[in-house]
């Protein structure tokens, strides 16, 4: 008996490294959830794993350019669509579309979208402000709220989450990174969003009380439901 062919699946590009473990566990994730008999039926992915992108936190704008060249490079290798495990950086989405001339795969629209399906209306992010900004914009056009930590719990969630890009995964920090979760609940949200893709590498939902969304894991669902035709792509923004 001769054996099926592989099905025709679209390659994704993938712009990593913002950090590198959260990117290696997005592509282990696009990996779990891909259903496959063998090889040949996993999704043809090609990364760009940069982690000298420039501080998506500190440095503003300055990343805009390098993803864009990053974005170009991707489609030039063949890329069909693209993906990037990183909450703030999407503030350069539209730049990343329009130097590759490929659709990308929207994190913050995923994680927001999952808050809605949840019947939320007060929504709790734990991100960088580039990343709250982002969220609040996409939660507020869908009738929801955002929650955000205090201004000094969010300079310490900061300086947790530099810890966790230094490789620090011990039980101080996932007991900081709940307890931020925590203020987030006790000043109301419905739901919390890891809108920051180290986030979820020391919180589990055990540690919230109260549904956690994590968006990185449903960004690797959504790429490979899209790559295997199971929903459509995106559309390219318009001007």
């Amino acid at each position: 008996m001769s054996e099926e062919p592989a099905r025709k699946s679209l390659v994704l590009g993938v712009l990593g490294g913002m950090g590198p473990a959260a990117t290696l566990v997005f592509l282990n994730q696009v990996h779990a959830f891909t259903p496959a008999k063998g090889d040949a039926d996993h999704i043809r992915i090609l990364m760009d794993l940069n982690p000298k992108v420039p501080d998506r936190n500190t440095l503003g704008p300055a990343a805009g350019a390098t993803l864009a060249e990053m974005a170009g490079a991707l489609a030039g290798a063949g890329a069909e669509v693209l993906a990037m495990p990183c909450n703030t950086a999407h503030a350069h989405a539209g730049l990343i579309q329009r130097a590759s001339g490929l659709p990308l795969i929207d994190l913050i629209e995923t994680g927001a979208s999952a808050a809605r399906d949840l019947g939320a209306r007060r929504v709790g992010v734990l991100g960088t402000k580039g990343a709250l900004r982002l969220y609040r914009e996409y939660l507020a056009a869908q009738a929801m709220g955002l929650v955000s930590l205090e201004p000094e719990r969010q300079d310490e969630f900061m300086v947790t989450i530099y810890k966790i890009k230094g490789g620090d995964l011990g039980p101080a920090v996932r007991k900081e990174m709940a307890g931020y979760a925590a203020d987030l609940v006790a000043a109301g949200a419905e739901a919390v969003v890891a809108g920051c893709t180290e986030a979820p590498l020391v919180l589990d939902a055990k540690d919230v009380r109260g549904p956690l969304i994590d968006p990185g894991e449903l960004l690797a669902r959504r790429c490979v439901a899209v790559c295997l035709g199971l929903e459509p792509v995106p559309t390219l923004p318009t001007g």
